[in-house]
């Protein structure tokens, strides 16, 4: 599929149009396919765009708690859970050069004794009504900044890729442990691709 969308940025000489078309293949591979026949997580959509000088990044996914990792929440073991990008662009005389690598992890933990939830990136932490709206953060990602314009030239076709996954490796030690021996700590998202290019900006 597809996106086609246009942006302008005010500059103190004027106006310049840019357009990010953006193609994202939903079911990349034959893992991904199965994904999303099982109703495993998935990455239903992706869309770079362009605000205030920069290149942002809003996705939609699909990811399901089991009643394992529910219940891990419910009894106060924080949650974490990371979105991985890679950007880049080829070049036909060497291996392809990576423009963006780089990582936003989510943290969902609940306290018993003030029987509250607070999920976050960051340093940040805000409050909300339960598991499911923490989640939410994680579903619906908006305006990631994954970089500047310039940081891209005109007409060139980027390639990227997109997975969120349950983060394992910032769990404590004894969880680390049970993780690598069971599948109901180790939900993923495949590897979804898309590409975008910003047309030349008008003169």
């Amino acid at each position: 599929m597809t996106l086609r969308a246009s942006f302008s940025l005010a500059i103190s000489r004027g106006f310049l149009a840019f357009l990010l078309a953006t193609s994202l293949f939903g079911v990349m591979s034959g893992q991904a396919a199965q994904a999303a026949q099982a109703g495993d997580p998935r990455i239903e959509r992706i869309a770079p765009v362009v605000r205030n000088g920069r290149i942002e990044l809003d996705a939609d996914v699909n990811f399901a708690l089991n009643d394992q990792l529910r219940d891990a929440a419910q009894r106060g073991v924080p949650l974490f859970f990371t979105a991985d990008l890679v950007i880049k662009r080829s070049r036909w005389w060497w291996f392809d050069h990576t423009v963006v690598n780089t990582s936003l992890t989510w943290r969902i933990v609940y306290n018993a004794l003030t029987r509250q939830w607070r999920a976050g990136t960051g340093a940040l932490s805000l409050p909300v009504a339960s598991l499911d709206d923490a989640m939410d953060l994680v579903r619906h990602i908006r305006n990631w900044p994954v970089g500047a314009t310039d940081q891209f030239e005109s007409d060139v076709k980027y390639s990227g890729q997109l997975r969120v996954r349950l983060d394992t490796s910032m769990l404590t030690r004894p969880l680390q442990v049970n993780a690598l021996n069971s599948s109901s700590w180790s939900p993923a998202t495949p590897w979804t691709s898309f590409t975008f290019a910003l047309a030349r900006p008008a003169q």
